[in-house]
């Protein structure tokens, strides 16, 4: 290697580093104020402390002042608002409307990718044309629908104007188009119809890309917050990230038990992309191959 390919190379990596530096510092930064004490967030001069001054195990005193152990702002957080019913409304509207999207998604895909029918490729234009519609401009009109379906404040609201989308359709179609025909061929003669070999031929073989997009779409069923924050007027249906602006309030904000808040609401994305990280890693390099 050349010294022109190395130096690229070596700024390639410090560009690469400092990304991933600006990604993690934030991430640690969250982590590390969960559990410090209220007045460890900020020093005197308003700056942002990193790293707690107390760690204990449990509740000690010094000089008079009681000092919280180090995991006591979590269940602190937890019984600030009713964590329990949050993540449960939480889960409940993403894995109905993962599973929702995921399906629609396969289906339409499925139909775009292999089955033949008049203007077909009009309407997947079509379709794929509503990705440059900011969901700003339909809000309004789909919380209009909402409102003459009798939908407000319900789950429905939150679930169903979510289950279609054309970026997942775009992404299975794109991932459909590449499987052997063979097999479906096949499949036909065996007697199989257009369902049996969506369900028996094209989904096994789609894995990496569905891990993915089930990825993608929980979290963003996971995190969305304006949309379930229009759509809920009582507490009943509302999600977690509304939860977590119970923290902030209009004159102070207790940041150390947000952060504990947030770590815990970190749990399922986490656990869910190690789950499918084998999945997740290779659907984007095929993705990045397809593109």
């Amino acid at each position: 290697m050349n010294r022109v390919g190395l130096g690229i190379k070596v700024a390639f990596y410090i560009v690469l580093s400092i990304g991933a530096i600006t990604m993690i510092i934030p991430f640690l930064w969250m982590v590390f104020t969960s559990i410090k004490q209220p007045h460890e967030v900020f020093s005197a001069s308003g700056a942002i402390k990193f790293l707690p001054e107390h760690f204990f195990w449990r509740d000690t005193v010094i000089n008079g002042e009681k000092i919280r152990a180090w995991w006591g702002n979590y269940p602190d957080a937890w019984r600030e608002i009713n964590f329990f019913r949050l993540y449960l409304s939480s889960i409940f509207v993403a894995v109905v409307g993962t599973f929702g999207q995921v399906l629609t998604s396969s289906m339409a895909a499925y139909a775009f990718a292999r089955l033949s029918f008049p203007g077909r490729d009009k309407l997947f234009f079509g379709y794929l044309a509503t990705m440059m519609i900011p969901g700003s401009v339909t809000m309004i009109p789909v919380f209009v629908i909402m409102k003459h379906l009798g939908w407000i404040n319900t789950y429905q609201a939150l679930i169903i104007p979510g289950l279609f989308s054309a970026y997942g359709t775009f992404m299975l179609r794109q991932f459909f188009m590449g499987l052997p025909v063979e097999l479906e061929d096949a499949a036909k003669i065996d007697g199989s119809g257009y369902i049996g070999i969506w369900s028996g031929i094209i989904l096994p073989l789609a894995k990496p890309a569905l891990a993915t997009l089930t990825t993608f779409t929980f979290m963003g069923f996971w995190g969305s917050y304006m949309w379930p924050l229009v759509v809920t007027v009582t507490e009943a249906p509302r999600t977690l990230p509304i939860g977590l602006r119970y923290f902030v309030g209009q004159h102070a904000t207790n940041y150390t038990q947000l952060m504990a808040a947030s770590v815990i609401a970190l749990i399922p994305v986490l656990l869910l992309f190690v789950f499918n990280q084998r999945y997740f890693v290779e659907g984007i390099k095929l993705q990045g191959l397809k593109a």
